[in-house]
């Protein structure tokens, strides 16, 4: 018994799940301006959007509006993709299938995505490590990374096994998103 109370004791990790997750915000501990975001039941502080990031960002919503008024794609800016009851990522840019509601009733899942954008420069090691895998493990459709520093767009698609069958990097030429053709623009005039 002696040798049981001596070994020294590890560290373990406490993960909370979404429920818990929004009644730390209910109760004050985040924020509601906090830029925070829920990867396997950690929380995570997300950097700053900087006026680089956040202009890259508004283009995109931009040139996805012509597919919202058109009818083919509802469009979401930094808004929680709630993918199950310990993952609720905060991506920058999603185009989802149409809905009557608007997701007012809930945050979109990742069966409601038709193509998610994450736009990267400080958070460049977070997005393909951390997010893409999760992003791929639940299906979603296609991811873009927009990295900022080395002025490109990386292109996932094809999701399996938590992995992408399919990548590409661009940039230039036209890119078109799979699900959402009217979607189309050129990258190298997105990315200057």
């Amino acid at each position: 018994m002696a040798d049981i109370l001596e070994r020294p004791q590890v560290p373990a990790r406490h993960r909370v799940d979404v429920e818990a997750y929004y009644k730390m915000a209910e109760a004050g501990i985040l924020a509601h301006d906090d830029r925070v975001e829920l990867i396997d039941g950690e929380i995570f502080d997300m950097v700053p959007i900087g006026s680089l990031h956040g202009g890259t960002t508004d283009r995109f919503i931009r040139l996805f509006a012509r597919a919202a008024a058109d009818g083919f794609a509802h469009v979401s800016v930094q808004r929680p993709l709630r993918l199950d009851a310990m993952n609720e990522p905060l991506p920058d840019a999603m185009l989802l299938k149409p809905r009557a509601d608007d997701y007012r009733g809930r945050h979109p899942g990742a069966a409601d995505v038709l193509l998610l954008v994450e736009v990267s420069d400080a958070s460049l090691s977070h997005d393909p490590g951390t997010k893409l895998p999760l992003y791929a493990k639940f299906g979603v459709p296609e991811v873009w990374i927009v990295d900022l520093c080395g002025q490109a767009i990386e292109v996932y698609r094809e999701p399996a096994g938590g992995a992408y069958a399919r990548q590409e990097r661009l940039t230039s030429g036209s890119l078109v998103p799979a699900l959402v053709p009217a979607a189309a623009f050129d990258v190298a005039a997105l990315l200057a």
